[in-house]
Formats: C-alpha cells, structure tokens, sequence
C-alpha cells in the first residue's frame, strides 16, 4: 500500500519552508552579518551574477512545477470508472459470496460454472483496475519528487530568502500562494482517493481467491462427490420439514447474478448475433434475385429454406447461443432451451406428419417439465419424486422410439446415437434418484434431454448450411445468365461432410460441459499438444502439426469451392467473362499460398528447419523434377500474364479446343469431339500459340464458290451482300468483302469474306449462309458447280 504522509508532509515542508523563510529574513539576517558586510550571497547560487531575467527563469520552473498538478491529476480520467467499477464488483461479490456459502442450496452444475467464469473476469477485471491505479500511483510519485527537488536550487533559495526578491516578485509571490493550496489540496484529495482505490481492488482479488477456491471444491464435490450418498433413499421417510425456495425469491436471485454474468462477458454474444444476421441477409438476398428474375422455382425442392428465413435463423441464434456461452448462468441456458424447443415445434408443425410430430411434442414436454420445477422452487423430496416420474418416462420414451424409428431416420446417425445415450443417461438418472444421488440425477437428466434437443437442431443447421451454399451456387448462376440445370451433386456431398463434422463438435462441446467434464479433457488435450518433442536438432509440437494440416486443409477446401460459391462449375459450354474467371483462379492460388504462410507462421515450427528442408529438396528438383517446377512457374505465368484464359478458343501445334482449366502443372483444352486434351503449362509457352479469342469472340470466314456464265455481276455481288447481312450472327460493323474471278470462258469463281460475332457459332453460320446462297442462286437459275 502507498505510504501518504512522508510524501504529503515533505511537500508541504518544501511549500511551507519557501513562506517561513521570507516571514524570518530578519533573524537570518543578523546570523549572517558578516556574509552580508564581507561576501557574496551569489555563492548559494548556481550562477556568480543573478539578473531579474535569471530569477524570472527560475521562478518559472517552479509555476510549472505547480501548474503540473492539476494536469496530471486531471489525466487520470480512469478513476470514476474504477470507482464505478469496484462498487459493481464488490456486490457481485457479495452476492456470489452469498451463493457459494448457503449450506441448504442445491448444487447446480451449469450456474457453478457459470460463477467460475465470472470470478475468473472478475480477476480479469480487478487486475487491469490494480494496474491503472499502480500507474497513477508512479506518476505522482514522480510528481511529488520533482517538486521535492525543488529545495535543493540555490537560486530559489536566495529568491525567497532576500527581501528584496520579496518585494521585486510580489505579485508572482501572491499568485503561487494560491496555486499552492489548489496543489495542496489535489495532491492529498488523489493520494487518498488511490491509496483508498488500491485498498479496495486487492480486497476485492483476495475475496475472489478465496470465492474461486470454493467454486472449485463445489465443481469436485458435484462431480466426484456426487457420486456418494447425498440424501436419504427414496423409500426413506423424511424426517423434518423440507421447504422450497419460493418462485420470486428464485427468480430474483437468479436473474440478478445472471444481470452480472451478462455485463462481465458480452464480446461473443455480439459475433454471435453478427454471424445469424449475416446468414439472414444472405439468404434473404439470394432469394429476392431469383425472385426478381421470376426463378423461384429452381429452389422447389428446398425443404428447410423459404424466402423470409426469420423462423430458421431464429433455430440458428439459439442452436448456437450455447456454444458461445458454455459457461452462461441456468437460468440462461434453459430459455434458450425452452425458446428452441418452441421454435423447433413451430418448424416441425408443417414439416413433420402427424406420426412423427406428437412423439417430438411428447419430447419437448419431458424437456420442460424439469426447468419448470426448479424454477418453481418446490421443495428438493417433491423434485426428487416428479423427477422419478420423469426419467421413468423418459425411458420408456426412448424405448418406444428407437423400436419405430424408420430407415429414413436412420441415416441421421447423430440423432440416432444421442437417442440411445438419452435413453441411457434416463435410466441412470433414474437409478441415482433411487438411492440418492440427487445431484447427478439432475445432471445425467438433462444433460440426455439437452443432448438429443441439440442433436436434431444441430442436424437441421447443417442442412439449412448445405441448402444455403446451393441457393448462393443457383442465384448466381442465374443472375450471370448461366444454365440452370448443373451437376451439384459432388460440390453438396463435400459441403455435408464438412457441416456434419462441424455439427459434431459443437455437439460434443456442449454434452462434455454438461457433464463437466470439458474442461479436464480441454486442459488434458492442450498438454497433450503444446508439450514440446525433440527430433535430433528439429522440435515441435503436435499442435503445431495439427495446426498446419488444418489451415493447409481449409486453404484447400476454399480454393476448391471457391468458384462454386459464384456459380462457376467449370461447365465449359458457358460463354462468361474470362476476366471474371481469371480472377478467380488468381483467388485459389493466392489461397493456397497464403494458406500455406499462414500454416507455416501460425504453427510455431521452426522456419530455419524448414529452410534447410527446402534447400535439401532443392537438390532433388535440380536433378529430377526441373520439368515438374517448369510447369508450376509456368502455370503461374499464365495465370497473370493472361496469355490464356479459361473459355479461349487456341490452337497449339496440331490441337485446338477451348481452355477448361489452367491448373498449376498443366493445363486442358476441350476439343470440339469431346476429347479433353491434357498439355504441361511448360509446353504452351515454349509453342506458339494461336488464340483466337484473347481481345474478342470474332473470326473471319472465307466461302469459295465456282458459278457458270453468264450471270449478271452486280446481282450477285448484290444478293450475296443481302443473305450475309441479314444474319444475326454476322458482325456487320466489318464489311463483308465478295470478289469474282473470271476462271474460264464458262466459269468464274466467287470468293466470300465475312466475319463472325462469336467463334463458338462460325460453322454453323458458314453453313446457313451457303446454304442459302445455294436456294438464292437456283432461284434465279445460276448454276453452282
């Protein structure tokens, strides 16, 4: 704790001295009659000859010392909000003390959790207070220093030891009184109010040591003490009154630590919420496009999508709340369950046949049932019978469902598992009630009844997740004006692989904190991957391994799917924007380097060994693999020298065809038979190549013809003109140019140039213009031979 009085005292001496000094000039005086008569004052002082100006200057040195006070007793801005702080914590305090110490409450496992969180942000909070007080406290103790040097200037020694100085400075005299009791008073008022500040926060770090030591004991009594004998067995008799709660006094307890719970941690509820809006809006987008373009019926066959998505994004907010408060208070997680369960009811009203929708009522009953009794605060012997009644049901239920559950439903092996661990954990639950394990009745209970509400909802969010990536793969394609129709089949299969994995994990967060077991395996885990091992000189961790594999992967699985996510599927009858094409396989290689960077620095592994690794497999590509990395520069070039691009029409050597896919080791072209024709991106730039669509579709067509005399020149030139232009797929910006040649006395040859708006249809409209050359000609009887 900060010492006060040394500090106040001494600055008030260094004050105080300055004034009693001038006050006793007198008495110093006749002390020092011989220096006055026989030396020079000037010796006191750090200069041999003082002028006003040199006084002035010293004089000023110490305004500002002064003046300093109050600007930076005004910086520290943190101390009503420390205060306002403290106030807050030191009741949340109180009130967890409260809870934790009440030797008739009934442990429960979630709100032990929860108030484990929030003594840990608590601490958080108090050590951050301690530290911007310990700030405030250096800062004015340099303050106080520099004010206390100011007694051993010689300068201001003779400045205010002199009456003549007394006089000379009168009014800077008068002026510095007064700043000095305003500094006096400031220095004292905030000394005071930090050392009292300081006091309170490490009261407040010592009672949350001391709270989080009995969390901790509790949290091992519920889940290894839980195990003994809690309360007499059923069959026993109670002996005594057992009283309840009461509903409001419940209720307020409740709600009050959870008012704090939710004021100390708000940061992932905020993601949260961004992330369903997000989702909201994106699919509210996609469907008002396709809506605007009068194509809503390509998404008939959406099952769990609808173009206001507000009831299936509501599923999504609190199927993920959970995930983003694992620690949150009962009393929250149990709204969010009770709002699920109706939410999911009104979902499944239309979607689910009347067979399948009163056995999930059923369900949603036996969910609520529980949350109710705690919240009516009944007495613990009358919980303990309603909740026998419940697991009871519970099994059967179980039973019941999992014998008629069809082969539809089975292929959801999530629901299924966690319908065989609900039945399960009801029967535990049954027996622990029976003889008297109270505590883990409640957890194994609902923990089952969570587990399987969790399963179903999580099942529906990953297919909700599939049908929205295929919705933003057919809007685009729409909105670009691309077919429809497209093979998705391989791109969905993929996507349900990953939603499934991900659903898993978010379900298995929340079943192990549930049972409290989560944290142990999370720590367990961690030690397991950040021990560090030696290999030789080389030394890692498997969760550097880990983390590498898993952001190569996501860079991976991105860069695949990344055009499919803006409808490109590599159709190569579409004629799109090449630009557009081209900047999406810039896209995947920037996602596969970087994801391989982002790998490599985020995973901690040593870069001068994988240096060494580089340079060794150097060699190798020196003497074994130049055409392999021949290609992938190559590859590379092409990609940004744009020489070609997915969808160009070129020829190289004898092949020709259209670009499908420029890869990092080689490229394929699609030949007009169908043939796909694989070529090394080395072997492109060493060739020429023709490309035939890198600034435009167009292509000049010649047509050779040989016609009998005689024949009217003019006319022909005239009719030929006539049939080119009226073609729609003629570019007529371009004049068409028809020249006669004369080849004997009874034939001349007529040869036809004209050029084509896109390449893709030259053929067929070389072949409609000959052929109506050919009905013009034998209409006006010249022979064609």
């Amino acid at each position: 704790m900060t010492i006060k009085n040394p500090f106040s005292i001494a600055i008030h001496l260094t004050i105080s001295l300055v004034m009693v000094l001038c006050l006793s000039v007198s008495t110093f005086a006749q002390k020092n009659k011989a220096m006055d008569k026989g030396q020079d004052i000037s010796i006191l002082s750090d200069s041999a000859t003082l002028t006003k100006g040199d006084y002035l200057i010293h004089l000023e040195k110490v305004f500002e010392t002064v003046n300093k006070v109050p600007v930076t007793v005004g910086s520290f801005k943190k101390l009503n909000p420390i205060t306002a702080h403290l106030t807050q914590d030191e009741a949340a305090l109180a009130l967890l003390k409260n809870r934790l110490t009440q030797s008739e409450r009934m442990l429960n496992l979630q709100n032990l959790q929860m108030d484990q969180t929030l003594l840990k942000e608590l601490q958080t909070n108090n050590k951050d207070c301690l530290s911007d007080l310990d700030e405030y406290e250096k800062e004015l103790r340099e303050l106080k220093t520099e004010i206390l040097n100011l007694r051993k200037d010689t300068v201001l020694i003779k400045l205010f030891t002199l009456p003549s100085m007394r006089i000379m400075f009168k009014d800077q005299f008068a002026e510095l009184q007064k700043k000095r009791v305003v500094m006096d008073s400031l220095l004292k008022t905030t000394t005071s109010s930090i050392n009292n500040l300081q006091a309170r926060t490490s009261a407040n770090l010592i009672n949350i040591k001391e709270l989080m030591y009995l969390t901790d004991n509790q949290l091992d009594a519920v889940s290894i003490k839980a195990f003994g004998k809690e309360r007499r067995y059923l069959w026993e008799s109670a002996s005594g009154k057992t009283r309840g709660v009461g509903f409001r006094k419940f209720i307020n307890g409740e709600q009050e630590i959870s008012g704090y719970y939710f004021v100390y941690t708000r940061s992932s509820r905020f993601l949260l919420f961004l992330t369903c809006a997000t989702f909201f809006f994106w699919v509210f987008f996609n469907f008002r496009s396709m809506k605007q373009r009068d194509r809503l019926e390509a998404v008939d066959d959406f099952s769990l999508l609808s173009p206001q998505p507000y009831l299936i994004t509501f599923i999504m907010l609190f199927t993920l709340a959970p995930i983003f408060d694992l620690m949150a208070p009962a009393l929250y997680i149990e709204s969010v369950q009770i709002l699920l369960a109706v939410l999911l009811t009104a979902f499944f009203r239309k979607k689910l046949s009347s067979k399948l929708f009163y056995p999930w009522c059923i369900f949603v009953l036996l969910l609520l049932a529980p949350v109710f009794l705690r919240l009516l605060g009944m007495p613990p012997r009358y919980q303990r019978w309603l909740l026998l009644f419940l697991s009871l049901s519970s099994t059967v239920y179980g039973v019941i469902i999992l014998k008629k559950i069809d082969e539809q439903a089975k292929k959801y092996r999530m629901i299924l598992l966690t319908g065989f661990i609900y039945t399960i954990f009801a029967v535990i639950a049954t027996l622990c009630n029976i003889f008297g394990r109270f505590t883990l009745t409640q957890i194994f209970y609902s923990t089952g009844v969570n587990s399987l509400l969790n399963a179903i909802s999580l099942t529906i969010l990953a297919k909700v997740l599939v049908e929205a990536f295929l919705l933003q793969m057919k809007s685009s394609r729409i909105r670009k004006g691309y077919p429809e129709y497209f093979d998705w089949h391989p791109v969905i299969a993929g996507l349900k692989r990953l939603t499934g994995v991900g659903a898993t994990i978010i379900w298995f967060v929340i079943f192990t904190t549930n049972l409290n077991i989560f944290n142990g395996l999370y720590e367990s885990l961690m030690e397991i991957l950040n021990e560090k091992r030696t290999i030789g000189n080389f030394s890692f961790t498997f969760g550097g391994i880990v983390l590498f594999l898993g952001i190569i992967w996501i860079a991976n699985f991105l860069q695949k799917y990344i055009a499919y996510f803006f409808g490109d599927t590599g159709d190569d009858g579409i004629e799109d924007n090449k630009g557009e094409r081209s900047k999406l396989l810039i896209t995947r290689l920037v996602l596969l380097i970087g994801g391989f960077l982002i790998a490599v620095a985020a995973s901690g592994l040593p870069i001068d060994k994988i240096t060494v690794i580089l340079g060794a497999l150097g060699v190798g590509i020196g003497l074994g693999l130049q055409n392999i990395v021949s290609n992938f520069v190559s590859g590379i070039i092409l990609i940004f020298d744009k020489t070609i691009r997915i969808g160009d029409v070129v020829e190289l050597s004898n092949k020709k065809g259209r670009v499908k896919e420029i890869g990092v080791r080689a490229s394929t072209l699609l030949s007009d038979e169908g043939a796909e024709i694989i070529i090394p991106n080395g072997a492109i730039l060493s060739n020429n190549i023709i490309n035939w669509t890198l600034s435009n579709n167009q292509m000049r067509i010649d047509i050779s013809l040989t016609i009998a005399k005689p024949f009217n020149s003019t006319e022909v030139v005239h009719q030929i003109r006539d049939i080119i232009t009226k073609n729609d797929n003629v570019f007529v910006n371009k004049e068409p140019v028809i020249m006669i040649s004369p080849v004997s006395k009874v034939n001349s040859s007529i040869k036809i140039y004209f050029w084509c708006k896109d390449i893709s249809n030259a053929d067929l409209t070389r072949n409609i213009i000959i052929a109506q050359i050919f009905e013009t000609f034998e209409e006006k009887e010249i022979e064609i031979l």
